[in-house]
Order: C-alpha cells, then sequence, then structure tokens
C-alpha cells in the first residue's frame, strides 16, 4: 500500500523537490563542486524557504543510509528515486555528495546571489502562476481555443481567481526586473510553457509589459463622491 500524502512529506517531501530539480539535468554533482541542477535549488529554495535545506539534507541523508529494497519500493513504502542518469549502484553515493553540501551550505552560509533561473525546473519553482498561465493559455491549442491573444487572456482573467491573477501580474514583474536580453526573454517564455509567439507587433519583452500592465489594472472603490452643499 502506497503510503499516505502526510507520511510521505514527513519522510520524503523535500528529497523530492531536490530530486526534481534534476529533471532534464545531468546529476554530475563531485564533492568539491555541486551540479548546475543543485545550484539551482540552492538559489531558489535559499531565497524562498531556507529552512527546508536542513530538512532536505536530513531526509536524503537518511534515505542514503538506509536504501530501500525491491519488495519495499514494489509496495510503495519507499520514494522511488527517479532516473538521473546514474548506475543503481552509483546512487547511494550521489545522495551523500548532495547532503554534503547541503550542510556545507547551511553551515557556512553560502546564499548563493540572486540570479535569473539557470534551469527548467527553477523557471518553474520561481514563476509558478505565470508556468501556469503561458503553459495552460498560450500552448499550440491556443488558435484553435481563442480567436486571439486578448481572447485567452480575458479568459484567464474570467475564470481564475482574483488573489492568483494579482501573484501573475507580480511574477511578470519580477521577471521584467531581471533586465534579460531579448533572445534570454523568449528563452524564459518557451521555458514556462509558451508555444505561440507574442502578438504582432510585440517583442516578448514587450508583450510582458502589456500584459503586467493589463492584468495590474485593478481600481480601488471609494465609495460614492462628496455631494456638493
Amino acid at each position: 500500500m502506497s503510503m499516505k500524502p502526510l507520511e510521505f512529506d514527513r519522510r520524503y517531501g523535500e528529497l523530492d523537490q531536490v530530486i526534481s530539480a534534476y529533471t532534464g539535468m545531468p546529476a554530475d554533482d563531485e564533492p568539491d563542486r555541486p551540479s548546475d541542477a543543485l545550484r539551482a535549488y540552492l538559489r531558489h529554495t535559499w531565497h524562498t524557504r531556507p529552512w527546508a535545506l536542513a530538512t532536505a539534507e536530513r531526509q536524503i541523508r537518511e534515505y542514503a543510509r538506509n536504501p530501500p529494497c525491491r519488495l519495499r519500493l514494489s509496495l510503495g513504502e519507499f520514494y522511488p528515486v527517479p532516473d538521473v542518469g546514474l548506475p543503481q549502484s552509483e546512487i547511494q553515493d550521489w545522495l551523500f555528495v548532495i547532503a554534503d553540501h547541503l550542510k556545507r551550505s547551511i553551515e557556512e552560509g553560502e546564499v548563493p546571489a540572486p540570479d535569473r533561473p539557470r534551469t527548467h525546473w527553477e523557471w518553474h519553482a520561481r514563476f509558478p502562476e505565470l508556468g501556469q498561465f503561458l503553459g495552460g493559455w498560450f500552448s499550440q491549442d491556443m488558435p484553435d481555443e481563442f480567436t486571439d491573444h486578448e481572447a485567452a487572456v480575458r479568459d484567464y482573467g474570467a475564470t481564475t481567481d482574483p488573489s492568483l491573477a494579482a501573484r501573475l501580474t507580480g511574477e511578470l514583474h519580477e521577471l521584467l526586473a531581471l533586465a534579460l536580453e531579448e533572445s534570454d526573454y523568449a528563452l524564459a517564455l518557451a521555458e514556462l510553457g509558451m508555444e505561440v509567439d507574442p502578438p504582432s507587433p510585440y517583442s516578448p519583452s514587450g508583450w510582458l509589459v502589456h500584459l503586467a500592465d493589463g492584468l495590474g489594472g485593478f481600481k480601488a472603490d471609494y465609495g460614492p463622491g462628496p455631494t456638493g452643499p
């Protein structure tokens, strides 16, 4: 029987976050050099959930010390590490290397400087609502579902909780604040799930500015104005 969600999170929740950062990335950590995937996890987590780093280190080290047998994996009692491109015989040592990097980062206060996302995982971890918006409303099926880009944006606004729309606006401003090159903004849109080009005549960054202005158009209701004498 598979573990219940609460038990899974207690034992493997943050371990799963770390391993997810390796999706599409090489697990090429060395004792003296963390991989790009682990650097991305450290960069994002230090600036958003620094308390989770100690949990990750503990869960990874405990898992490496007590690797599951095939029977317990088949029963769903242990977390099955996804394929990260390493032979099964090397997984245990690799996990210890990751745990050591996490421990060193915590104990020595090695906080990575803020930077643009460097991996697919980091783009989505940093801009989750923007990824939901672009991947859900601007996939390759968008021309079949909406008359144009503005219609897709209106549909998002009409079907999405206002708090999530506000979060999207904040993420748009945060992305624009990175001041990337135009080619990097195009890459960001693709990484976050957009499969169609921005509408003419906008460049990728120009369309992001247009979206931020349009979605951030909240107007406070101050009630009726003062009446005359």
